[in-house]
């Protein structure tokens, strides 16, 4: 019998906003500049270094001039060896300094970045189970991933970049306008020509850099969901290699497009740049020929400007660059602030002052009042629940598949909320409480059963970190599965495999189990824990599960007359309604829909699902 678990398609409409926020236009400084904040001693010490450096880099231009214009006109070797000396000097100090600063280039940019990745990773972990039903995992991890990789250029280079060359083109002109001021304007004539295309250029840019990125997150989604196990399993099954391949080189096809596109825009206006470059010092050759000639202007003073202009056109080029290079990232930015804004579950009544209860005890009285829940509003999931298990109660959930025997078990750890009436446990409704407390004190084992690729004390010590050797096999052996594990050569320590595939279905489900049991919550929810097992091994759980059980309120969804059977309370749930509850017992003896089923089961001479 499986359990009502929602279809995947539909989880979105009514439990997550499908709205995301977005960041509209413009790049959110604030919010950057928060990661930024605790790195202030660091930046301080870069912009004191590119200060110093672009200084130094003035020296070898004036030293220029003056062993032209001094040194070489007087023939004065001790001059000469000074200005040579300068120069050198003035490059070596440079250098360390520009060593120094990459170092701390590095700090602040690696620790923005790892700050960003670990509040998108820790932001999503709170967001609502409805939000990863909706979207898929290769998004996901593309913002995760290459978003943050995109933003990390940006970070640790371009903000650098940007205030290096600004200091640098600002202590150029001012020295260019000291030199000559008539040079000084004839060399910065060209320099419109570089600014006035940015605008149009950044915008074509950055509508192509978000096609693009959409177009990755497809590619992304892709290959994470046909090089999964279960993926290439499916693929394998179906025979479906050549149109996955087909599938996957269209996709490709249209993301080159679009990097072509990329790629392109601005290409002239780049070529442009590139041939002021040389435009630029030949005009100043021209006029300063014209001044040397009728004015008396040194051969020195040229040369030095020519120098200068090495240092006004490459960064003022390259700044250029860089302001394509921004509006392009916006693109990326928006995505990550969109994830960011999202709001992560049970924040409503948190901020209320209400959502963060504590109580010291869990008797573990569960009470469903008047629940109404749908995952779409055209149809309802469950309708109008109203139940009461008492603590320490085994209860059991039968019905057909779809019937909301699954939905029932996720809204008791608030895994969804109801739209109306109430859940509650003590008689608290539970978004009254912490959530985290909440979960804290619920054991779920589910049908589907997910395993770490690590090692199976890894796997165990997820549900309880601090727990001992003694206690990890104590776990084991009342799951029925210590003797297995200790029959591998390398035991505790095994790598089980990505989700665990190295094991049988049955072995993973009983890790499972024992990871529950080394939890020891004061709620269990089983839903078809014992799936996987054949009925020897279903057995020896089920006797586990009578110690385990005690004491605790337990929801059961199951499969398996023999864990129904023991049930202190057993409901039938037929299309979103409790059609009727009661013992084994009570309802064989009214002779409705449970009794039916039994009936119907053990007819055929099955041990299998209620369906």
């Amino acid at each position: 019998m499986m359990g009502g678990g929602p279809p995947v398609h539909l989880m979105w409409s009514s439990q997550f906003n499908p709205d995301k926020p977005k960041v509209r236009g413009k790049i959110p400084w604030r919010r950057t500049g928060a990661f930024f904040l605790p790195y202030w001693r660091q930046e301080a010490m870069v912009l004191l270094c590119i200060l110093l450096g672009t200084t130094l880099g003035l020296a070898p231009p004036l030293f220029t001039k003056n062993l032209i214009d001094s040194a070489l006109a007087r023939h004065d070797l001790h001059l000469l060896w000074f200005d040579v000396g300068g120069m050198v000097l003035a490059a070596l100090i440079a250098a360390l300094l520009g060593v120094y600063q990459g170092y701390l280039n590095s700090v602040v940019g690696e620790g923005i970045m790892r700050d960003i990745r670990t509040s998108l990773v820790s932001h999503l972990h709170g967001l609502p189970i409805s939000f990863f039903t909706n979207t898929k995992t290769g998004e996901i991890m593309n913002r995760v991933s290459s978003d943050v990789d995109n933003i990390d250029s940006v970070v640790t280079g371009t903000l650098v970049t940007i205030v290096t060359n600004v200091a640098t083109i600002a202590t150029t002109i001012v020295t260019m306008f000291v030199l000559d001021w008539r040079l000084s304007l004839i060399a910065l004539a060209v320099v419109p020509l570089m600014i006035l295309p940015l605008s149009p250029v950044g915008r074509r840019m950055y509508e192509v850099r978000k096609e693009t990125r959409k177009k990755r997150d497809e590619i992304e989604s892709m290959t994470q969901e046909t090089l999964s196990i279960s993926g290439i399993t499916l693929i394998k099954s179906f025979v479906r290699e050549k149109f996955e391949a087909a599938r996957f080189r269209k996709t490709s096809t249209d993301l080159m497009g679009l990097e072509i596109r990329l790629a392109m825009v601005g290409r002239w206006f780049m070529a442009a740049i590139a041939a002021m470059v040389i435009v630029g010092p030949a005009i100043v050759w021209l006029g300063g020929g014209y001044l040397t000639i009728y004015s008396g202007m040194t051969v020195g003073t040229i040369v030095a400007f020519v120098a200068l202009l090495g240092r006004l056109y490459g960064p003022a080029s390259t700044l250029a660059g860089v302001q394509v290079q921004i509006v392009s990232a916006l693109a990326v930015f928006e995505r990550i602030f969109e994830y960011l804004d999202m709001k992560p579950e049970g924040l409503t009544l948190a901020e209320s002052a209400k959502g963060n209860a504590t109580p010291a005890d869990v008797r573990g009285e569960i009470r469903f009042d008047d629940v109404h829940f749908s995952y779409i509003p055209e149809r309802a999931a469950l309708d109008g629940i109203s139940f009461r298990i008492e603590p320490g109660q085994m209860a059991a959930f039968v019905g057909p598949s779809g019937a909301g025997k699954t939905t029932i078990t996720q809204l008791v750890p608030r895994f969804y909320d109801p739209q109306s009436g109430r859940v509650l446990l003590d008689g608290r409704d539970l978004r009254e409480l912490d959530l985290q407390w909440l979960r804290s004190n619920i054991g779920i084992v589910t049908q589907e059963t997910y395993l770490f690729h690590d090692t199976i004390a890894a796997n165990l010590l997820y549900g309880r970190t601090d727990a001992t050797q003694a206690q990890l096999e104590a776990a084991a052996r009342a799951a029925n599965i210590h003797d297995f594990i200790a029959s591998l050569p390398e035991g505790y320590a095994t790598i089980v495999g990505e989700r665990g595939h190295k094991l049988s279905g049955g072995e993973r489900q009983r890790l499972a189990i024992a990871r529950v049991l080394l939890k020891d919550p004061k709620i269990l929810i089983l839903d078809e824990a014992t799936s996987a097992l054949d009925s020897e091994n279903e057995a020896l759980i089920q006797e586990a599960f009578v110690p385990l059980m005690r004491g605790r309120t337990s929801l059961v969804i199951a499969h398996r007359l023999s864990t129904i059977v023991a049930a202190d309370v057993i409901f039938v749930v037929e299309a979103g309604k409790i059609a009727e509850s009661g013992t084994h017992t009570e309802l064989l003896a009214r002779g409705g829909t449970y009794a039916r089923l039994y009936h119907t089961q053990f007819e055929r001479g099955a041990v299998g699902a209620i369906t």
